[in-house]
């Protein structure tokens, strides 16, 4: 029902997401309803479907934030520690920022230094104090590496495919936290899965299959446009 979700305002999209099913946790709809998705792309910010937003990048469809959001809703909770790799213009990072709340902390990582001053001018627009607060931290790396200097994680977010789950954010994946990552298999499909840390021990679990733009270097994403 995803493609039935668009909207003519982020109002209207995101009740269109809830009446469709996509997602069903209070807090998740809280934090989209008060994070307009027009700040974060030009392009048709209120189509159930991803954009490009520069930089050979692309914000994912509104329908995948809201499931993202939905699976970590657990995670995400008052004064929590989280990370969403590959951040993009923002969007997610500061939905996320909603929802562990002033107390909490969410570090968006992104290797295109562009699209980290980007999403800084996006966030500033309505939600500058997070940035002021450090309630929202944007860094500038190599998201498979994930950000030791803020682990444990209670909650992962990673918004490109990776060949594999990166250990290094299993790694920074705090006792009880959850990852929702994106990962492709040998045969080039991929599955959105949920990873669990319980007592120690990874716990992996296939949620659907899904498209999503590579999880790469910024040399390889930006070398055919320098």
């Amino acid at each position: 029902m995803a493609w039935r979700s668009s909207g003519t305002s982020n109002k209207e999209l995101v009740e269109n997401l809830r009446k469709n099913h996509v997602f069903a946790s209070q807090k998740a709809y809280d934090a989209m309803l008060a994070v307009d998705r027009g700040d974060f792309t030009r392009s048709d910010p209120y189509q159930d479907a991803p954009q490009r937003i520069g930089y050979n990048a692309t914000i994912s469809a509104p329908h995948m934030h809201a499931a993202a959001l939905d699976y970590l809703q657990n995670h995400l909770v008052a004064g929590a520690n989280a990370l969403d790799v590959g951040s993009g213009s923002g969007y997610l990072t500061v939905c996320m920022a909603k929802m562990v709340g002033s107390t909490g902390t969410v570090v968006g990582i992104e290797h295109m230094g562009e699209l980290v001053e980007l999403s800084k001018k996006n966030i500033e627009k309505h939600h500058k104090e997070m940035l002021d607060s450090g309630n929202v931290v944007l860094v500038e790396g190599d998201g498979r590496q994930g950000f030791a200097e803020k682990a444990p994680y209670n909650a992962i977010h990673v918004g490109a495919a990776a060949k594999g789950v990166p250990k290094a954010l299993t790694d920074q994946l705090a006792e009880g936290g959850r990852m929702m990552i994106p990962v492709e298999g040998e045969d080039g499909n991929q599955e959105f899965m949920q990873i669990d840390k319980i007592d120690g021990k990874i716990e992996k679990k296939t949620v659907e299959h899904v498209i999503y733009v590579p999880l790469t270097s910024r040399d390889k994403q930006w070398s055919g446009h320098r």
